[in-house]
């Protein structure tokens, strides 16, 4: 097992050195273009030589016309395999952030400029896992890399594989590609964690928030409002999309600091904070966080989730970790 891995590591470093990073979009040209058989391919290969064997032996013609009827088919097996990949074109689109422990999802776009479809695409992750689609003629189409991730921080695709067993799964065509592009990993909350300390002034107005209780009348809804707010029997009529609005002062939005998070190693009060702007931005409320350094400004939001926990995979974190 040593050797085989060692033999791959060098074989990966080749390719990487023969190819080099793969920047903007690439055209799966017939140099990047690897083919051999597979299990089945090999099982084939062997069946056919016992028949043209068994043939010459016993002087049969039907059983030679057979076995090269056979060959043939391998043949345009084998060129069928090599040209679903063929002139293909791959790009990234984008990748979305989990959080520690979780896989990351890059995804890359795939476009077909032939008039054939390209049918059974694999495209593999580092670890093995594999992700199978077709590519329409003429058309595109997306598939996802799965990265597993072993803490916060940045981690960066460096190597995947596109490949395909089609039609009868006797080859297995493949390119590599490196693309180089990298995703933000965010600290997992804290499965048990205290509860935010109170804003200023939080406290001389916790009585008045029962006012809000008094139904003031409704506004146009945008995004960022609660969906508690939400007033759904009025949408459910037919009407717009209405929130309500109700008399009495509301407390100020919280600020998470880390200052105030309970005494611990970084990684622990990081994952208190995640915590915290999980379960805000859960009840619909506005938030803010303060860094040494960094103060981001209270605001509601999915924009403002991410770019709060964003904010603390990036705080003192190490250099990037490789799929």
């Amino acid at each position: 097992m040593k050797l085989l891995e060692t033999i791959r590591g060098i074989l990966r470093r080749w390719i990487r050195r023969r190819q080099g990073p793969d920047e903007g979009a690439v055209v799966l040209h017939r140099r990047r273009i690897y083919i051999l058989p597979t299990q089945l391919g090999v099982v084939f290969g062997a069946m056919l030589f016992a028949m043209l064997l068994g043939s010459l032996n016993y002087a049969n013609n039907l059983g030679l016309a057979l076995t090269f009827l056979l060959a043939a088919l391998g043949l345009v097996a084998m060129h069928a395999c090599h040209r679903n990949l063929q002139g293909l074109v791959v790009h990234g689109a984008g990748a979305e952030s989990p959080f520690a422990g979780q896989d990351a999802v890059f995804r890359l776009g795939f476009v077909n400029p032939g008039r054939l479809p390209r049918i059974d695409i694999e495209l593999r992750s580092p670890d093995g896992r594999e992700h199978v689609g077709s590519v329409p003629a003429g058309g595109d189409a997306c598939l996802a890399v799965l990265a597993p991730t072993r803490r916060r921080g940045t981690i960066r695709l460096g190597r995947c594989e596109v490949a395909t067993r089609y039609p009868f799964g006797l080859f297995r065509a493949w390119a590599v590609l490196h693309p180089d592009t990298d995703c933000r990993v965010y600290p997992r909350p804290a499965a048990r964690a205290p509860a935010p300390p109170a804003a200023p002034g939080a406290e001389g107005q916790r009585d008045t928030r029962r006012g809000q209780e008094d139904f003031a009348g409704l506004k146009d809804y945008h995004p960022g409002d609660s969906p508690r707010r939400i007033a759904w029997k009025a949408h459910a009529r037919g009407g717009e999309l209405l929130v309500k609005e109700f008399a009495g002062a509301a407390a100020p939005a919280p600020m998470f600091d880390l200052d105030a998070t309970p005494d611990g190693d970084l990684e622990a009060r990081l994952a208190v904070l995640a915590r915290w702007v999980v379960d805000a931005h859960g009840r619909g409320e506005a938030f803010g966080l303060r860094l040494p350094g960094l103060e981001i400004p209270v605001e509601p939001g999915e924009a403002q989730r991410r770019r709060c926990l964003a904010a603390l995979a990036d705080f003192g974190s190490p250099g990037p970790d490789h799929a």
